[in-house]
């Protein structure tokens, strides 16, 4: 019986599918579009420089206790700790990943079907002519019509959802296996024609000679957010992909190499975008507006914009779209094993709810942008909601849970799957890091998100 069911469930057929998978969803928008802009915001390589720090005592640690506890249990978010802990309340931790990544994914397709927009206006070169305050109107006269953000949106889910569809090894991996490689070559073609602008160094020097004067405690803070949201922690998603892992997968390696790939692909990204910001003058702090107002308007300056912007725009949507399926497949795996859907019908269902979802977030840009709640906008509601209380408490005690929970022998026991050495003494400082050191840090994070502390 458990050899039929976990035939049926599918798992990764290849160590290349893990990891194209699993960096690939940590590898999104928080890569491409906001690790850019609040690194311009909190003062370039000083930024970088702590939140690589917290990379290594946190995201690297966290993300390992998501995939500990995946393919542990080789269940869905919920599943797995309704498997790993029953009869108790621990299973509330694994729904709690399940709605943040619904919510996340609801206004992620929006921005996505912006960048979808953008690969269509740089290929009809739109752009032409406009001056940067055009540009900028351009982009918000868009966001606030009622139709256009909302078919991009759809045709982004649609996609999305197809691939979710296949399966695992048919939709996901073979996939991934296509899109990170090409993902690497775009962004690589980028900072090559970046770095050969005029003025260029100047940005260069930006994003690493570090300027510790400009390191506020709230630039500390957000690097310490991002390091957690960038790695996709507490949504779910890593726990879920680990739970179609193989037991000859080595997890320590795996979550080695899942941190390492998103800070590349995110100072890649810095590169691709910071020295043309310093090459035409222009200020790097510019907040989201960067990559949707800014570069365009740097594209146009540039010889070979053309090409550069739809091959951005391009990148924008493919790094997306890498982190969407394993959004969707979250809330799939759950549809799918407690809700007792077919597969195929739990995908329709997640894919249609999500885009539903996602129309209101669109439409609050523009027509139902008087419906707020608590101040905020539905888009930005769900965002606040998710960031600043699913993930840092579906992380902290996905982080305790390992620590105090399933304890030293029954971690040991499954990074060694598959006949794997772990060290004692790198053992006993995960353990006490994720006892202790990160759902401090966690909390700390959570207490300032909702406006309980300010630093």
């Amino acid at each position: 019986m458990s050899k039929k069911s976990k035939t049926e469930r599918g798992e990764f057929a290849s160590s290349f599918g893990v990891i194209a998978a699993t960096a690939g969803a940590a590898i999104g928008l928080g890569n491409i579009w906001k690790f850019p802009y609040i690194t311009g915001e909190y003062g370039g390589a000083a930024f970088i420089f702590v939140y690589l720090i917290f990379i290594i005592l946190l995201g690297f640690p966290v993300t390992l206790c998501e995939f500990i506890i995946g393919r542990k249990a080789k269940r869905n978010s919920y599943g797995a700790f309704k498997k790993l802990a029953p009869k108790s309340s621990w299973k509330l931790i694994g729904l709690i990943g399940v709605f943040a990544a619904l919510f996340i994914l609801a206004f992620y397709s929006v921005v996505s079907g912006w960048g979808l927009n953008y690969v269509y206006e740089s290929i009809i070169d739109s752009f032409k002519f406009n001056s940067p305050g055009q540009l900028n109107n351009l982009f918000f006269e868009f966001i606030k019509t009622p139709y256009r953000p909302i078919l991009f949106q759809i045709i982004f889910m649609l996609l999305t959802g197809v691939i979710v569809l296949l399966g695992i090894k048919n939709g996901i991996e073979k996939n991934v296996k296509v899109m990170m490689p090409i993902l690497f070559i775009l962004i690589i073609v980028l900072d090559i024609r970046a770095v050969t602008l005029p003025g260029a160094s100047k940005g260069l020097d930006f994003l690493f000679n570090p300027d510790f004067s400009k390191l506020t405690a709230q630039a500390v803070l957000v690097a310490l957010g991002h390091a957690f949201f960038s790695l996709s922690l507490g949504q779910g998603i890593s726990l879920t992909y680990a739970s179609f892992f193989s037991d000859k997968e080595n997890l320590l390696k795996i979550s080695v190499t899942v941190p390492i790939a998103d800070t590349v692909i995110a100072i890649l990204a810095g590169i691709a975008i910071f020295p043309a910001v310093f090459a035409f003058g222009i200020e790097p702090g510019t907040g989201p507006g960067l990559i949707f107002i800014t570069l365009p308007n740097i594209f146009l300056q540039m010889p070979g914009g053309y090409i550069f912007s739809i091959l951005f725009f391009f990148l924008f949507v493919l790094a997306a779209l890498t982190s969407a399926i394993a959004l969707l497949e979250v809330v799939v795996a759950f549809f799918h094993e407690e809700l007792k859907m077919k597969r195929e019908v739990a995908t329709v269902f997640a894919t249609v709810l999500i885009t539903l979802l996602g129309m209101v977030c669109s439409l609050s840009m523009g027509p139902l942008k008087d419906f707020t709640v608590g101040g905020k906008n539905f888009f930005d509601s769900l965002d606040w909601v998710a960031s600043n209380l699913l993930l840092p408490i579906g992380g902290m005690f996905i982080s305790i849970f390992v620590g105090w929970k399933l304890g030293k022998i029954k971690v040991k026991n499954e990074l060694e799957k598959g006949g794997h050495h772990v060290s004692p003494v790198f053992l006993s400082v995960f353990i006490f890091i994720v006892k202790y050191i990160a759902p401090i840090a966690i909390f700390i994070v959570a207490l300032n998100g909702v406006g309980l502390i300010k630093i």
